[in-house]
């Protein structure tokens, strides 16, 4: 009775894995650029270094629990054993290779994989500028002169260097399909440099918890052929809405699930002026400290700052 019970426990459980596993989303172990393929490659040869420590001490963890098993009368008792060379040798050596490996691996890919590291191409990249709101993203195109809200498009096979700032709390920037995250924080500005291998659809997503609005500060990063880069520039060109500071302090206010949105002009040192506005911020404080004086920096002071910016 309980042997023809046995295949249908074992279907039982394959299905479970199965309804598990439907769950997962695998983008990170199927990506579709360079840097995340590297990256991907990383993973497992650096999980297969370790499994060869690991799968080892598993098998001789019930091995060694069957050999000397009580009912085991064959197996040797030395109660007196204390040393053995051979297996100090293994024990201490095999690791300490494997660790020097891992630690090889890790300084040149760490060298390699370097975010802020320009990607060598013939082809010219291109700039896309992102800062973090609550809950969404903006990017601007500075050399296009374009912004959008949570959506961008650049060419497939093409190198992205992302300029990456936060007008609100920290963030993380993160495109499974093409490569790491990289923080995103107020008055200071991370790096990031990506490419897409074939054309294709990326989800966005923010990494870090930062709010109610969390969970759907997502977007979508469509890598494309030239031309249809370039139809798509000139679409959102059409958009009738410019965004300077005053459109800008607007959107950033707090919303959620934001739909998409297009901006067919850019302040031009827009990007900046989100960074100077706590960076510059904390220099002002700290030059009026050193002349003895206490007057705080307001929204004005921000505002000329903004002004001579444009005015060079």
């Amino acid at each position: 009775m309980s042997r023809k019970r046995y295949p249908r426990l074992s279907g039982f459980l394959a299905l479970l894995s199965m309804l598990a596993l439907s769950g997962c989303n695998m983008t990170l172990l199927d990506p579709k650029g360079q840097i995340g393929i590297d990256e991907k490659n990383l993973i497992i040869t650096a999980t297969l270094l370790m499994l060869l420590v690991v799968v080892p001490v598993i098998i001789m963890t019930f091995a060694f629990a069957w050999k000397y098993r009580e009912s085991n009368t064959k197996a040797t008792y030395a109660p007196d054993w204390h040393h053995s060379t051979k297996i100090e040798v293994v024990v201490w050596g095999v690791p300490t290779i494997i660790v020097a490996a891992l630690g090889v691996l890790i300084w040149k890919s760490s060298h390699d994989l370097d975010p802020y590291k320009p990607l060598e191409s013939t082809v010219k990249p291109v700039t896309i500028e992102v800062v973090a709101l609550d809950w969404k993203w903006l990017f601007i195109y500075p050399e296009q002169g374009i912004a959008t809200v949570n959506e961008i498009k650049f060419p497939a096979n093409t190198p992205v260097n992302f300029r990456i700032t936060s007008d609100t709390t920290m963030n993380s920037f993160f495109i499974p399909g093409l490569g790491g995250q990289i923080y995103a924080m107020a008055g200071m500005e991370t790096k990031l440099h990506l490419i897409s291998n074939e054309n294709h659809v990326y989800d966005g997503m923010a990494a870090n918890l930062s709010g109610e609005g969390f969970s759907d500060q997502k977007f979508k990063a469509y890598a494309t052929s030239q031309a249809d880069f370039d139809a798509w520039v000139a679409a959102v060109k059409k958009a009738p809405h410019p965004l300077a500071l005053a459109e800008f302090k607007e959107l950033a206010k707090p919303s959620a699930k934001n739909p998409v949105e297009y901006f067919d002009t850019v302040q031009p040192d827009l990007f900046q002026t989100v960074i100077d506005q706590y960076e510059g911020m904390n220099k002002g404080m700290g030059k009026r400290h050193e002349a003895g004086e206490s007057k705080e920096v307001t929204e004005v002071d921000m505002n000329k700052h903004s002004a001579a910016g444009a005015e060079e």
